[in-house]
């Protein structure tokens, strides 16, 4: 039988208000950013908010939403894989599972880094957009607004 048991499809989900997780994003992108010894790009960050989707699509009324954070840094391409590598180690040593990862690559982006955390489930990306700038993304795992009443399935 295959599926998540109903005990599973209802537990409990980490909250948070929408300003909080923007907030924290935009921690992680900043942190990433002086990892990368870049900055953020005036202009370039964008907090892109959607409802969550259940594995079997369904859709709560609850307010639950998942959160897409970008930023972009301004970095010269040579410095790229070095930005990379970077980023890679330092999520690793805050415990970050590395689920995709590469380096002067031929493919597009030629560097890129992402990673998954195994027990808060956020997902981090780094890669390179162009020859002077990398992108940073954040994305949460679904998030219930602090004051909500958690629905059932």
């Amino acid at each position: 039988m295959s599926g998540q048991s109903d005990k599973e499809a209802n537990a409990p989900l980490p909250r948070m208000t929408k300003e909080k997780a923007e907030a924290w994003a935009k921690h992680w992108t900043e942190s990433m950013a002086r990892t990368a010894k870049a900055e953020i790009a005036p202009g370039t960050a964008t907090a892109n908010f959607t409802n969550c989707l259940g594995k079997k699509n369904e859709s709560a009324d609850d307010g639950r939403f998942t959160l897409s954070y970008n930023a972009r840094v301004k970095l010269p391409k040579k410095q790229h894989a070095e930005a990379i590598r970077a980023i890679r180690d330092a999520l690793k040593k805050q415990g970050f599972e590395i689920v995709g990862y590469r380096s002067d690559s031929k493919q597009k982006p030629a560097n890129l880094v992402d990673a998954k955390h195994p027990t808060d489930h956020q997902f981090v990306s780094a890669g390179d957009v162009t020859d002077e700038l990398l992108t940073l993304v954040v994305s949460t795992p679904c998030l219930l607004p602090p004051d909500a009443k958690q629905q059932e399935f």
